[in-house]
């Protein structure tokens, strides 16, 4: 059942010679074989060290780019609230100016009837006395509108409209008496000279000697003296005239000198108050171009306290 081989070649000396001058080659074969195969793992090796290496430096740079991040919006942040605050110091600034703005428009659109009767009371000769002074108001009649042509621009059509238009004309009318027609001709060429009402709108309406109204009283020691004598006394006739004038459309704010000199001191002080806020507005933004609020000019005289 069971054979035994029995080799003896291996007990020969020259047997082991053979084998052992055969196995140093073999060795060295093995050796130049593993080479690649090391090669291979040292890379496969560095490589996902180098992967590794560079996903940390990545982590890295994204925690810095994740913390300047949050630093550049909490500086947004910041910015923002700033921004608001300042958008609501323009708005105050813009509010500030339209209150400024309206006042202006308002103390410009006064004329002080105290600076205008005392510029007729300095204007009225000797001769002269004024009885009544009258006040009338003309309304503007609306201008018609005209159709837009298809070729016109918007921006002909939307032209600014004149701000006078839409205010009334005040019309004086001053009656009284005059000792001659040479007092009532002086009284109006220096009522036209005046800066408060319009050259061509001053005009003589009536003039026509009249009885003197005036009443003369004698004393009654002196009337029983005369009574016999029965003298009379007859009073010169007088010149009844009435002349209109219209109050100009200049702006109070250029005739502040005229005012000021005429005792309307309130009003001049108002103005003038209002101008250096301007003044001091302008500066503040850069622009001190404009030196007096844009006011709209109007005719219309109002009192004031003064």
């Amino acid at each position: 059942m069971y054979s035994l081989d029995i080799n003896f070649l291996k007990d020969r000396p020259d047997y082991h010679q053979q084998t052992q001058g055969k196995a140093a080659p073999k060795k060295s074969v093995q050796m130049e074989g593993m080479t690649p195969l090391i090669l291979g793992v040292v890379v496969g090796l560095l490589l996902p060290g180098a992967v590794g290496g560079f996903w940390l430096y990545l982590q890295q740079q994204n925690a810095q780019l994740t913390q300047q991040i949050a630093d550049v919006d909490a500086q947004l942040g910041a910015l923002k609230a700033q921004e608001a605050e300042i958008g609501k110091l323009n708005t105050e600034i813009k509010n500030v100016r339209t209150e400024t703005t309206a006042l202006a428009t308002v103390f410009n659109q006064i004329k002080p009837w105290s600076a205008i009767l005392q510029d007729v009371r300095e204007r009225t000769p000797a001769g002269v006395q004024i009885k009544t002074i009258q006040q009338t108001e003309t309304l503007p009649t609306p201008a018609p509108s005209a159709a837009p042509s298809p070729a016109a621009s918007p921006a002909a059509t939307a032209a600014p409209a004149d701000p006078n238009a839409s205010l009334p004309t005040i019309n004086l009318e001053i009656a009284g008496t005059a000792r001659s027609f040479d007092d009532v001709n002086y009284f109006l060429l220096t009522l036209q000279q005046s800066p408060f009402v319009q050259n061509e709108g001053t005009e003589l309406v009536s003039a026509q000697l009249v009885a003197n109204p005036t009443k003369l009283e004698v004393p009654k020691e002196d009337t029983q003296k005369q009574s016999a004598a029965k003298i009379t006394y007859e009073l010169p006739k007088v010149v009844d005239y009435k002349i209109k004038t219209t109050l100009n459309n200049v702006p109070a704010s250029e005739l502040l000198r005229e005012i000021d000199r005429k005792g309307a001191v309130g009003l001049v002080t108002r103005i003038r108050t209002l101008e250096q806020i301007t003044q001091e507005q302008n500066s503040k933004t850069g622009n001190p171009a404009q030196a007096k609020p844009q006011t709209q000019p109007s005719t219309q005289p109002q009192k004031t306290k003064e």
